[in-house]
């Protein structure tokens, strides 16, 4: 193996970059039209578009990947995390191409990914799940009456996929249709698996997951858990390793539980086993068949590079630890996302006019962006994760704390300040929380809000190309640029411009009756047609964005005078929805 191949963008592709160049290996990375001017593709040794900025186009173009790979004369690909990192057709393709892949065998990728078989085989294995149902849904007939025998409230997931995607809390039977209708269409627009399955759901639970390495000789080891409960929209915000007041019986009994689960897939390479705890007891959750983006804490207090690993696995080598290393000390991981915590955690794309990270002893920036850097709608709004390391808890929160108030992002609005929060939380403090504290018992609705910019590639851009030789050899490069008409109708460059500040309303408001995008994105579901009425608060339709569903709500009550929008439109944040008077 010489030469990988990264599928994927952002700090996760950053991140396989330099461990295979720690390895001495030649790096090839691909990106969209919009990713261009990317730090990934500007860290490999060459870059190849692989298409539009749709994810679609590019990122899950396996034919553009392969064809690439096989240009650029790549011996192994990387799927890093999301996109294709465990679409088992993918790995097989990529196999069937004469290429090494990074990561397990298709067959456990299939096994774990399909979330109701995977609960099968951990259950073979010894290891209980989440009560729950053991087939697909066919009916919303079928969730009610799950939940009139197991009570609400219930899950529904995702069979396809994980990560939270896909997945809707029902509390009650009046929130049931909708949930199961939410939930079916996130798993299709995820996974391309509209199939959804039920979990009683459980309160007061803590998200604990054990990271596992196997190599194809049959080693296999367990290298610590990290507790993921700070979520919101199921989305994990912050994770820390070692698990704040797990029993060292429970905590190995979690790890033995893990290797039971990935041995039974048959498994190689580095992966993670999900658990919800309760009390002393602990539930199968699912296994993520990639690296992690926290795989970070766990190199942290381990040093054991989690990537490097995966490659030597795939190369054939076995793993260069024979036992898992004593974890050293505490490491905390902060996502830095853009999002809005004022207006519960609403995703806020934008251009990064500001962007410095902090440094000194004990702190890890990982990112994929710099001043200038786009966070688009197309893609998570994942901005960098900050990591950072004490000889104890205690002095990793201090750590964390100060490193925030070092880290500068201006031009989106971004969690900076409900992590700053969450660190001064008593639960937190204690070590004693559990999944719902952060939208359950935190307020962040007085946090200030955030001037933001208008996304580039909004404005209109014009192809052009030009004429190079780089050590003798000619070239003809195209670039794109922003441009204005002359007044003689000629085409010239737009001249360099402040980028204008956005205003911030509650979501869906934009004046009395007037119902406005909060957010650049795509309407996927309109709840009223034209003429209807609503009352205020009402869901009157959904928007994605950064593969988020976010509900729009009617400002006030009235009648539906003028809708503007229908199913499958692009809005602008701003745009008019829809008036109410």
């Amino acid at each position: 193996m010489h030469s990988i191949l990264v599928a994927n963008r952002g700090e996760i592709a950053v991140r396989v970059i330099r461990a295979a160049r720690d390895l001495g290996l030649r790096t090839v990375a691909i990106y969209s039209e919009l990713d261009r001017d990317a730090v990934h593709v500007e860290l490999a040794d060459e870059a190849w578009n692989v298409g539009p900025a749709p994810a679609a186009e590019s990122y899950l173009n396996v034919d553009r990947i392969l064809e690439v790979a096989r240009e650029a004369g790549a011996d192994a690909v990387h799927p890093g995390y999301g996109f294709l990192a465990e679409n088992p057709a993918f790995a097989e393709a990529v196999i069937e191409a004469g290429l090494v892949w990074v990561g397990p065998p298709p067959a456990a990728i299939a096994m774990m990914g399909d979330k109701i078989v995977s609960r099968r085989t951990a259950e073979a294995a010894g290891v209980p799940g989440v009560p729950g149902t053991i087939d697909p849904l066919t009916s919303v007939e079928e969730a009610r009456a799950f939940a009139a025998e197991h009570g609400y409230p219930i899950a529904i997931k995702a069979a396809g996929g994980g990560g939270g995607r896909g997945m809707k809390v029902v509390r009650g039977d009046d929130e049931l249709d909708a949930a199961f209708e939410a939930a079916a269409r996130e798993a299709e627009a995820w996974f391309a698996n509209p199939e959804v399955y039920l979990e009683k759901y459980l309160e007061k639970a803590r998200h604990v997951e054990a990271q596992v390495l196997f190599d194809r000789h049959g080693n296999g080891v367990f290298l610590g858990e990290r507790d993921c409960s700070l979520q919101r929209r199921h989305q994990k915000l912050v994770e820390e390793t070692p698990a704040p007041g797990l029993p060292d019986d429970l905590r190995a009994a979690i790890g033995e539980a893990a290797l039971a689960v990935a041995r039974a897939a048959d498994y190689e390479s580095a992966g993670t086993v999900e658990f919800l705890v309760v009390g002393d007891a602990f539930y199968f959750l699912e296994m993520n068949t990639r690296i992690q983006v926290e795989h970070t804490i766990t190199e942290e207090v381990t040093n054991v590079d989690l990537v490097a690993e995966q490659l030597r696995i795939a190369a054939g080598e076995p793993l260069s630890i024979s036992a898992a290393p004593r974890p050293v000390g505490h490491a905390i991981e902060l996502r830095i996302n853009a999002e809005d915590p004022a207006h519960d955690f609403r995703p806020d794309p934008g251009t990064l006019a500001t962007y410095r990270e902090p440094a000194g002893p004990g702190v890890r920036v990982d990112s994929g962006v710099r001043q200038g850097s786009v966070i688009s709608q197309y893609y998570d709004n994942l901005i960098a994760k900050l990591v950072v390391r004490g000889r104890d808890r205690d002095e990793a929160i201090r750590r964390a704390r100060r490193a925030l108030r070092e880290f500068v992002v201006e031009g989106v609005a971004t969690t900076i300040p409900a992590h700053l929060r969450i660190l001064e939380h008593d639960e937190f403090l204690a070590g004693d929380y559990d999944t719902r504290l952060v939208e359950d018992r935190m307020d962040f609705s007085d946090l200030p809000p955030t001037a933001t910019t208008t996304l580039p590639e909004e404005e209109e851009l014009v192809e052009r190309s030009v004429t190079v030789e780089v050590g003798g050899k000619r070239f003809k490069v195209r670039y794109w640029s922003p441009v204005l008409a002359a007044p003689s109708g000629s085409v010239r460059p737009a001249p360099r411009r402040r980028p204008p500040k956005r205003s911030r309303t509650g979501p869906g408001g934009g004046g009395e009756g007037i119902v406005t995008a909060p957010m650049q994105g795509t309407v996927v579901k309109i709840h009223h047609k034209a003429g209807e009425a609503v009352t205020q608060g009402e869901p009157v339709c959904v928007l994605e964005a950064m593969k988020m569903e976010n509900e729009i709500v009617a400002p006030t009550s009235g009648e539906i005078v003028d809708l503007r929008v229908q199913v499958g439109d692009s809005v602008s944040a701003g745009s008019v929805l829809m008036v109410i008077r």
